[in-house]
């Protein structure tokens, strides 16, 4: 007798939908939470930290474009280092890297959507997070298509309340003229180090499309639409920050903004003077967007290495009526939770960026490695080999700039 054969992914995801879910797990917290951290560290200059940070993301995008065709699968960046670097152990590596990242950065997201509910009602903040994220995860564990569904809808609204922000805080095009040479850095190594401080908190405003391609296994037409997707999400998120953060800085003093829990609905009050409620709400919902997109990708990568068998079959279980995997899922929001309660957001957020940033080097390098190897099947995109080779290079300079500047501020801490 034949056993039944094992439940798998539902190809749910057409490209509008993979679209808005990489608009959804890029746009949320590095704007509406992190935009006020951001020019704390660069001041008027914070649009450059976020130009910066959009260069540092594209050449690692381009090269997920390229992998995500080679091999849509879910747990893409431990199978491409695996098939890549040839190396089984450090592929289980980078997978669990990203899903610590994935865990610390939906923490620090339910982190910020606990400020914004604070500015809505009375509640006490570890209750907020408690019940924010079993709702996540209940809605994770509904079904790929109604969740992603739910959270294209957010994605919408998010992006409409960006634009509206953007066009209520613009100053008038003759003051904008006038104001614009000042938000140019001069040659200075302490403005730069606060830019690059800065870049390092902005650039987690474009961690979103390596998420993309965990769901590889459940994209329509997914070596099309997929790098199509990613390149879209890029596109339109760096559009959408640099004229956000320019409007931000010369709307609201960088030093009030550093120091908001609720950023947006401060920008909004002050240039509009409308309640701060409504921006809230949006503001909070955008941001459960992206710990819901956060909470699905861990999941779908313990799904992936369960697969591959680098964890434990149970992880691999995909329920056969809602047709997702509830164990993983639980599992990633029991750690999520953790994270989310006992760390604050700044923290969570720059240990997400290192981390993926260590991870984009990594991935970059397999790439790299393949082109020299061999071909690309037909029907992929292929970008040259200067680009993961960039990819790399940068990835790695911040890694170590990020980590010298650690141990400084850890060393001064200790005088």
């Amino acid at each position: 007798m034949k056993s039944a054969p094992a439940t798998t992914l539902k190809r749910g995801l057409s490209l509008p939908l993979a679209t808005l879910y990489g608009l959804g797990t890029t746009i949320g917290a590095g704007i509406f939470a992190l935009i006020g951290k951001v020019a704390g560290h660069a001041g008027l200059f914070a649009p450059i930290s976020f130009l910066v940070a959009a260069a540092l993301a594209t050449f690692t995008a381009l090269s997920f474009a390229e992998l995500c065709a080679r091999y849509p699968h879910s747990a893409g960046e431990a199978v491409y280092v695996e098939v890549g670097l040839r190396s089984p152990t450090l592929a289980l590596f980078i997978g669990l890297l990203v899903i610590a990242a994935g865990c610390a950065s939906a923490a620090a997201i339910l982190n910020g959507a606990a400020g914004y509910v604070g500015d809505l009602v009375p509640v006490q903040r570890g209750l907020a997070i408690l019940a924010l994220t079993v709702s996540l995860a209940l809605l994770a564990i509904w079904g790929i298509r109604e969740s992603v569904m739910v959270a294209s809808l957010l994605t919408v609204v998010e992006v409409a309340t960006l634009a509206f922000v953007v066009v209520a805080a613009a100053p008038d095009p003759a003051e904008l003229k006038q104001r614009i040479p000042a938000a140019i850095p001069p040659f200075d190594i302490g403005v730069w180090h606060g830019i690059f401080l800065g870049a390092l908190l902005a650039f987690y405003a474009f961690i979103g499309f390596e998420d993309m391609v965990n769901v590889a296994e459940e994209v329509q037409e997914v070596r099309r639409n997929l790098p199509l997707a990613i390149i879209l999400t890029l596109v339109v998120t760096t559009g959408l920050y640099m004229a956000l953060s320019v409007v931000c800085v010369l709307a609201v003093p960088p030093s009030e903004l550093a120091v908001s829990e609720a950023p947006m609905a401060l920008i909004v009050t002050r240039s509009t003077g409308a309640s701060p409620v409504v921006i809230s709400l949006i503001s909070l919902l955008a941001l459960l967007n992206g710990a819901l997109v956060q909470i699905i990708m861990v999941s779908r990568i313990l799904y992936g290495l369960s697969r591959r068998q680098r964890l434990h079959p149970t992880l691999g279980k995909v329920h056969p009526r809602t047709q997702t995997p509830i164990i993983a899922t639980v599992l990633g929001t029991v750690v999520v939770l953790m994270l989310a309660l006992w760390f604050p957001i700044e923290p969570l957020a720059q240990a997400a960026s290192l981390v993926m940033l260590t991870v984009f080097a990594t991935v970059n390098l397999a790439l790299w490695q393949l082109k020299r190897r061999e071909p690309a099947p037909a029907g992929v995109p292929v970008f040259p080999a200067w680009v993961p080779a960039i990819g790399f290079v940068v990835s790695a300079a911040f890694v170590v700039a990020a980590a010298l500047q650690f141990v400084g501020a850890h060393w001064l801490a200790q005088e």
